[in-house]
Formats: structure tokens, sequence, C-alpha cells
């Protein structure tokens, strides 16, 4: 091997390693801001600041935009983990907002995200449905309960059809898990608080016949 072998081989290495490094360095700050947002988002659909979250979840249309021209040279950096951490973010904000609202929810291809983020994602919208239907429970506001768990328990039964590897799914299996668990306590919660409202619809009604 002589040394101007050896020199090509830095120079194709440096170049190959710079365009990686810039492409990381775009996308970097890109997905800090979408995962801000999307939590954002996340937390006014709860708060019933619909507008406000819509608005959000516009913002990261356009930053998705943008991510994706950042790494369209780098299918190295395209595939890392910050990328789907934020794109998986970005998909379960986009499908917790559209279930509050009570509308259909958009699908990756639609979102320009990947299937492994937007299945994560999906995963994930368990924990937050979760939280509504008690945020719900304390406001005394059952009318929707039951119907979203039962979308906790469909979103179980499409996780459960993904029999892949983790390295595939990027790790859905504990997401899958961890959902089954939430659906078990937040059945448990909910038939509480229906047996609770319907012992004192019972007591007011007996109140009234004493009356």
């Amino acid at each position: 091997m002589s040394m101007r072998q050896l020199e090509n081989i830095a120079a194709s290495a440096q170049e190959y390693f710079s365009a990686q490094n810039r492409a990381r360095e775009r996308a970097l700050p890109l997905c800090r801001e979408m995962i801000q947002n999307s939590g954002k988002a996340i937390r006014s659909a709860h708060r019933q600041q619909l507008e406000a979250a819509r608005a959000l979840l516009d913002a990261n249309r356009a930053l998705n935009v943008q991510l994706l021209a950042a790494v369209a040279e780098s299918d190295e950096i395209a595939h890392a983990g910050f990328i789907h951490d934020a794109q998986k973010e970005y998909a379960e904000a986009c499908i917790t907002v559209a279930l509050v609202e009570g509308v259909d929810f958009a699908e990756a291809e639609e979102l320009g995200i990947s299937v492994p983020a937007y299945v994560n994602g999906l995963g994930e919208v368990v924990g937050e449905l979760r939280r509504y239907i008690l945020d719900s429970l304390r406001r005394g506001e059952v009318a929707r309960c039951e119907a979203l768990l039962e979308t906790m328990d469909d979103i179980y039964g499409v996780l459960m059809t993904m029999d892949f590897p983790d390295v595939v799914t990027h790790g859905l299996r504990r997401n899958s898990d961890a959902a089954r668990g939430l659906i078990e306590r937040t059945r448990g919660d909910l038939t509480a608080a229906l047996r609770q409202d319907a012992l004192g619809e019972r007591l007011a009604e007996l109140q009234g016949k004493i009356g």
C-alpha cells in the first residue's frame, strides 16, 4: 500500500464523515424543536386548547419538511435514533390531538415520517388517552370515556400484530407491553367510576322517592 493510496483513503473518509456531520448538525436543532412542539401540542389538547395544538402541529409539519431536506443526502443520519424520536413524538401528538377532537388522524405517509416512528408514536398515544380519561373522570365527564377506552384496546390490537424483531420495529414490543398495563389500569379506574356514578344515581332516586 502506497502513501498516495492512504492519502486517498483519508481524504475520502474525511469527505464522508464531514457530510454526515453536517447533516447531523442541521438535523439536531430541528428535532429538538419538533419534540418541544409535540409536547406542547399534547398539553394543549389536554387543556382543550385545540387551536393552539393545531398551530403547533402545523409548525411541526414544516419542521419535518426541513428535516427531511437536511438529511436527504445522508441515509445514515436519516435513520439515526434522534430522527426516529422526533418523528415518533410528532406522530403521537398528531394522533392524540385528533382523538381528542374526535376526528380521523393522518397516517405515516401523509405526515412524511417513517413507519416505525409512526407505529411507536401510536403506541404511546395509549398513555395520553389514559391521562385524558382520568382527567375527564375528575371533571365528571364520562360520556366519551368508554369509547376512548375501546380506542386504546384497538390500538393495542394493532401493536400486537407487529410480530417482528425489535431491530426492525425500533423497540415496539416494550411499547406494546406498557400499553397493555395502561389499558388494564384504565379499565379498572373507569369501571370503579361508573359504578360510583350508578350508585350515586340510585341513591338520589331513592331519596327522591322518600322525599
